[in-house]
């Protein structure tokens, strides 16, 4: 059975569309549990989550941690009972049977993996960036697409290194690319631009690329940490009115479909 992975801060915007989204397209018969890892929110997530979980057909725990998503991911981990995990964005919405699409390539031997993925922008480039997780590279690969991991393979790595405050998906993909052990699944898994809305899409995308860079000519945790902090946790860019509405109306669609 899987075990989904959520960790969480301040997500009361996005928490329930979530969890309705992985009730309806999911069978309880998969799923173990559905296991939600705090980090300090302040907002109302929590209690959000503690009212879905009164009545939900999944079987929902949420814990808190320190906050980091290695951390919270890995505290998740300790706590699942699930042979498969799956790690998920909190504002990422997996395509419809994707517990039956994940135990069918475990069940190939494929141990380890992730969704191609689908940003909710009609931006052209956001649209061929997504158009590109459909391919095996390894510079296509982020933590937006979803990971699926045996715990056999997780345990055997180590879990997620919590010295990187950042990237810590990528240092996992990293390891299983190594390993030859990665596949990605043809099915869809749409997943929130809001970063790119807040940030300005060239300017994200400009610092993504420093940042994949910078590990790549052997940048430690604390230094991709610092150049985040400085370059895109404290910027934040003006919302265009066309954004806007493209946020507005990709949910509208979103919900008309549920």
């Amino acid at each position: 059975m899987i075990s989904i992975i959520i960790p969480v801060l301040n997500e009361a915007e996005n928490i329930t569309s979530v969890l309705e989204h992985l009730s309806k397209n999911s069978s309880t018969a998969n799923i173990s549990e559905i296991i939600l890892v705090d980090g300090g929110s302040k907002d109302d997530t929590k209690d959000l989550i503690a009212g879905f979980a009164e009545n939900s057909p999944h079987t929902i725990q949420l814990i808190t941690s320190d906050k980091g998503r290695a951390k919270q991911m890995n505290n998740g981990a300790k706590k699942a009972r699930g042979k498969i995990f799956y790690f998920l964005h909190a504002d990422s919405f997996p395509p419809k049977d994707f517990d039956k699409l994940i135990i069918a390539e475990v069940a190939k031997g494929n141990p380890a993996g992730c969704f191609k993925m689908r940003f909710d922008s009609t931006h052209w480039w956001l649209r061929l960036a997504s158009w590109l997780t459909k391919f095996s590279w390894r510079a296509c690969r982020g933590g937006d697409q979803s990971q699926f991991i045996t715990r056999e393979l997780f345990e055997e790595i180590g879990g997620y290194d919590e010295s990187y405050i950042i990237y810590e998906d990528n240092i996992l993909i990293n390891e299983l690319y190594a390993r030859k052990k990665f596949v990605v699944i043809q099915q869809w898994i749409h997943s929130s631009a809001r970063l790119y809305r807040e940030r300005g899409i060239w300017t994200l995308q400009y610092h993504f690329w420093a940042i994949y860079v910078k590990r790549w000519l052997g940048a430690d945790a604390d230094q991709l940490y610092a150049y985040y902090l400085k370059h895109v946790k404290q910027y934040r860019a003006p919302k265009p009115s066309q954004e806007k509405a493209e946020a507005l109306l990709h949910a509208k669609k979103v919900m008309a479909n549920k």
